[in-house]
């Protein structure tokens, strides 16, 4: 009997788990079935592939299946990604953060000339399904150092201070504002997993636990609503102003002072599949959309934000 593309991706679940159970519950499949799969694929091989034990341990053998086994699977899941591309409807999976997807992607859908299939998660989850093949390409705004994936840069998105004016006229002039200078106890921050979360303490020189309003927000409109009320401060993503100063009046922005805090938004994708020509014009087109949003703040002066 052949091996099968179930039993490779149930050896490599067990081989990464080193559990029947965690294994199991990953591939969704009870933990006699998985079993049973692994002792058939050892059948057909001829080779033991563990040591079982107390403790799951990959033989020689085993380890060198395992190691194939993801190539294999990987190569599978680049032939799907393929043919969902070319075939009815050339649909392409792309992956989105929740800081940048609602305001860009209400501009940009109506101007692609892709189809999209739309998942918005953060950024290691993201970059799992990107992995994996379930997902063509992310945006995102974390640097990606792995050799097998290509990231082509988008826009660089510049933090600014959102506030209502009471809290920004207490910190008198804000021509030499600095993110350093920043009271923590007052600053809110998304949900612990946030890329933008970990930016924004990275900018003002913070641990999370000397955070103050740790909220946990789970949205920018969560923290432009709060802030716009009165609670504290936050930093925003200049491509979030637009949005959000129309959601909420009472919010007020303001600028640091040079150099600008900022993050690095980036289109990142298979290296197999970067070289596709359709890459390309995703990336066009989302740093044109950006570039078209960006300017709407930039053509602002500062009282424009602070009054």
């Amino acid at each position: 009997m052949p091996l099968t593309l179930r039993q490779l991706s149930y050896f490599v679940a067990l081989s990464e788990e080193r559990h029947f159970g965690r294994a199991a519950e990953r591939v969704h499949v009870s933990q006699p079935a998985l079993s049973m799969q692994i002792r058939e694929m050892e059948q057909t091989l001829r080779l033991p592939l563990l040591e079982r034990g107390r403790e799951i341990r990959l033989t020689p053998a085993g380890r060198a299946v395992a190691q194939r086994a993801v190539q294999v699977l990987a190569d599978v899941a680049e032939i799907e990604a393929m043919a969902r591309r070319q075939g009815p409807g050339g649909w392409v999976h792309l992956g989105i953060i929740p800081t940048v997807a609602p305001y860009l992607l209400p501009d940009l859908l109506p101007r692609l000339p892709l189809q999209l299939r739309l998942r918005e998660a953060q950024t290691d989850l993201l970059l799992e399904e990107l992995r994996n093949g379930t997902l063509d390409a992310v945006v995102v705004a974390t640097p990606v150092g792995r050799g097998d994936l290509v990231s082509r840069p988008l826009f660089r998105d510049r933090f600014l201070l959102a506030a209502n004016e009471t809290r920004l006229a207490a910190l008198g002039s804000v021509e030499d504002l600095r993110p350093m200078g920043l009271d923590p106890d007052h600053l809110l921050l998304l949900d612990e997993g946030h890329c933008l979360s970990a930016q924004a303490l990275e900018v003002c020189g913070l641990e999370r636990r000397r955070a103050g309003f740790d909220l946990g927000a789970s949205s920018l409109s969560t923290l432009a609503g709060l802030v716009s009320q009165g609670v504290g401060f936050t930093l925003l993503p200049e491509i979030a102003v637009p949005t959000e100063r129309a959601a909420h009046p009472e919010m007020r922005v303001a600028r640091f002072a040079s150099p600008e805090p900022s993050r690095e938004v980036t289109l990142v994708g298979r290296a197999s599949t970067a070289v596709e020509p359709w890459f390309a014009t995703l990336a066009g087109a989302l740093t044109q959309t950006a570039d078209r949003r960006l300017a709407r703040c930039a053509s602002c002066g500062a009282s424009d934000y602070i009054t």
